[in-house]
């Protein structure tokens, strides 16, 4: 008994849609463009990391900068509480969630808009064409064979 696969592409298609099917070289742009989007979120992830690791690592120096005062060390808890904890990251005044939000608010918000764009252009804004085309093939090979 042969079994029918149907590419289910796990998203309401509106009536503005063109059934269209991309082509081949359509598809592998299409999953280029999503596979970019990966990236930038997962980069994304690793700026809130790094933004989470310095605001733990300020916590100890905040830390320290009480028990070196109590250890009769004012000037190095002077330097924690006027030089080192005030200052940003990147220059003075950027800290780490200016560098998270300015990388959201940037190139992460306009490459996401473009893939959005890019999905409906090519697939009906239908997402995973190229896994979902994989899957399709795969199950009608171990069908057949």
């Amino acid at each position: 008994m042969k079994r029918e696969y149907v590419v289910d592409y796990d998203m309401a298609v509106d009536d503005h849609s063109t059934g269209q099917t991309p082509t081949e070289t359509e598809q592998e742009a299409l999953h280029r463009v999503t596979l970019g989007m990966e990236w930038l979120q997962r980069a994304h992830g690793h700026l809130l990391a790094f933004h989470h690791n310095v605001g733990h690592a300020m916590d100890h120096f905040a830390a320290a900068e009480s028990l070196l005062r109590e250890a009769g060390h004012i000037d190095l808890a002077d330097a924690i509480r006027d030089e080192y904890l005030p200052r940003g990251v990147v220059d003075e005044d950027r800290w780490s969630y200016d560098v998270v939000e300015d990388f959201e608010d940037g190139v992460l918000a306009d490459m996401d808009a473009f893939e959005t764009t890019v999905r409906t252009q090519l697939a009906d804004g239908r997402r995973h064409v190229a896994e979902r085309a994989q899957e399709q093939a795969w199950k009608e090979r171990a069908e057949n064979e």
